[in-house]
C-alpha cells in the first residue's frame, strides 16, 4: 500500500475492530508482528541516543515498522571521545533495523531501511505514516512542522520546542490537520504518575494551596572535553547547528551536550520542566491554561563559558486559585502537591502522601479519572490507528513548559514580576517582554513556516 491507500485502511478499521489486533501486538511485541499492509509505518529524524531509544520502543509493537531514518551525524559515540560505548548515528540506526527485520527483509517483505541526511527528504518519502523527532531542541520545530505540513502524524521529543512561539506553531498546525500528536513526556504513561494525579484531582488532599517541582541542577563545568576542533569528519557540523548560531564546534557542546546552550537547547531547567511540570499541570487540570504571573529568584550561572544556562534557579509562579508554584533545583526532583489536608509527591520510581492510606491498592479517591496510557509509544500507535488523541497532545506539553519561556524572558530582562494571559498566551502590560517571548532568532535562510 502507499501512503494515502495505507492512512484510509487505518482509519477505516478504527475502533473495536483494530482492538484485537492491537491487544496482541501489545502483549506478545514483535512475535505477533502484522502483516505490513497494517502496520504504522515510521520514520525517525534524530538517530542520537534519544531517537534510537524512542526507534527501538517503537520496534517492539508488531504493527510498527521503521522504514527510514534521518541524521546529519554517520557515526557518533555521543560523548565517549576515544570512539568506545555504543554508537549512535545513521548507520548504527540502520543497522538496528536491519538486523530486527531479519528475515523479513530475506523474503523481501522488509526493503530495507532507508537513510536520509536532510529530513525534509525523509518527509518527502510517500511510504510514511507518521514521523518520530527526536533531534536537539533547536530542530523540533522545523522538522516536526515539516513532518505536519507533509501529512503525517506526530511523535515528537520533549521539550516540545525550544522558543516559545515555535510552539504556539506547532499546535495550532497539528490542529488544524487534526493530526495525531504525542510529546514524548512518557512520565504521564507511568503507573504511580498516574495513580498521583487522580489524587489531586479527586481532591484527596483538599484544595492545592501549593506544588513544589523539582528539576536537576545546571552544569557548572564542560561536560565533556570543552577543547575547540575541527567537527568530526562524520558530522555535518553546519546543518547540524542549522538555525542556530555558529559557535566554535566543541565536543562539550555538541552530542547530548547540547542542551547546556542556549543556542540549542533551555538548560536543565527546559530539558525537565516538560517532564515535573507537566505532571503538576496534570494534577492541576492545567493541561491547556497556565499561570498569571512568572518570577524568578536564586539563579546562579556557570564558571566556565561552554554553556550560559543556570546552575541553580527557581521560577516561582501564582496559579488561579492562589496556588504558589515553585519549580527548580530548590526542590527535591519531583512533583509534590501540598493541599489543606496533606500532600502527595511523585518521582520516577517513587509515590509518597501524607497518609499511606492513600496508596493502598483499594482506595478509591473518587469519580475524576485521569487519561490512562500504560505505554506512550502504544498510545501514540493506537491514536495513529484509531484517530484518537494521545495522553500528550502538542498544546499539553507547549503549556507544560510555558513557565520556563516566561522565567528567561524575566531573568534576561530583569524584570520583577511577568503578568500572564494564559487564555490569549501573551504578557500583560509588557510589550519589550512580549516581544522577546516571541522572537525567532534564526540563522539564515532558515525560517518558521
Amino acid at each position: 500500500m502507499n501512503r494515502s491507500t495505507r492512512r484510509q485502511f487505518l482509519k477505516s478499521t478504527a475502533g473495536a475492530a483494530v482492538a484485537p489486533a492491537i491487544l496482541s501486538a501489545s502483549v506478545l511485541g514483535t512475535k505477533a508482528r502484522a502483516a505490513a499492509s497494517e502496520r504504522v509505518t515510521l520514520g525517525v529524524i534524530g538517530v542520537g541516543g534519544r531517537g534510537i531509544a524512542d526507534m527501538e520502543s517503537f520496534l517492539k509493537h508488531g504493527d510498527a515498522q521503521v522504514v527510514a531514518v534521518c541524521d546529519v551525524d554517520r557515526l557518533h559515540y555521543g560523548k565517549n571521545a576515544g570512539r568506545t560505548g555504543r554508537p549512535w548515528g545513521l548507520e548504527s540506526a540502520q543497522l538496528i533495523v536491519d538486523q530486527h527485520y531479519g528475515k523479513e527483509k530475506e523474503s523481501g517483505a522488509h526493503k530495507g531501511c532507508a537513510t536520509h541526511t536532510d529530513f525534509r527528504e525523509l518527509c518527502a518519502r510517500d511510504d510514511l505514516d507518521a514521523i518520530v523527532v527526536a533531534t536537539p531542541d533547536h530542530w523540533h520545530a522545523l522538522a516536526t512542522l515539516e513532518a505536519l505540513k507533509s501529512g503525517r502524524d506526530v511523535y515528537c521529543e520533549k521539550p516540545v520546542t525550544h522558543f516559545f512561539a515555535e510552539g504556539q506553531a506547532v499546535y495550532r498546525e497539528a490542529a488544524a490537520r487534526q493530526a495525531i500528536f504525542q510529546v514524548g513526556s512518557q512520565q504521564r504513561s507511568s503507573a504511580n504518575f498516574h495513580q498521583a494525579v487522580e489524587l489531586i484531582l479527586n481532591g484527596v488532599i483538599g484544595r492545592v494551596k501549593e506544588v513544589k517541582v523539582g528539576l536537576p541542577k545546571g552544569h557548572n563545568e564542560p561536560d565533556g572535553d570543552p577543547a575547540l576542533t575541527d567537527p568530526p569528519p562524520t558530522l555535518d557540523y553546519d546543518f547540524w547547528t542549522g538555525p542556530s548560531p555558529m559557535l566554535p564546534y566543541t565536543r562539550a557542546r555538541n552530542h547530548w551536550s547540547w542542551r547546556w546552550h542556549r543556542a540549542y537547547g533551555g538548560g536543565q531547567l527546559m530539558d525537565w520542566i516538560g517532564h515535573h511540570n507537566d505532571i503538576s499541570h496534570w494534577g492541576l487540570g492545567m493541561d491547556k491554561s497556565g499561570p498569571l504571573s512568572v518570577s524568578v529568584a536564586g539563579w546562579t550561572w556557570p564558571e566556565t563559558d561552554v554553556y550560559n544556562s543556570p546552575v541553580d534557579y527557581e521560577v516561582r509562579c501564582e496559579y488561579p486559585g492562589g496556588i504558589q508554584v515553585s519549580i527548580g533545583s530548590v526542590n527535591p526532583m519531583g512533583t509534590k502537591w501540598i493541599g489543606e489536608n496533606g500532600w502527595v509527591y511523585v518521582n520516577r520510581g517513587a509515590l509518597e502522601a501524607s497518609d499511606p492510606a492513600w496508596l493502598a491498592k483499594d482506595f478509591k479517591p473518587g469519580d475524576k479519572t485521569a487519561y490512562r496510557s500504560p505505554d506512550h509509544h502504544r498510545n501514540f500507535l493506537d491514536g495513529v490507528k484509531t484517530r484518537t488523541p494521545c495522553i500528550c497532545p502538542a498544546e499539553t506539553g507547549h503549556r507544560s513548559i510555558t513557565p520556563g519561556h516566561l522565567a528567561y524572558v524575566a531573568n534576561d530582562l530583569k524584570r520583577e514580576t511577568l503578568k500572564w494571559d494564559a487564555a490569549k498566551e501573551e504578557i500583560v502590560g509588557d510589550a519589550e517582554a512580549q516581544a522577546k517571548l516571541m522572537a525567532l532568532p534564526y540563522r539564515a535562510p532558515w525560517k518558521l513556516g
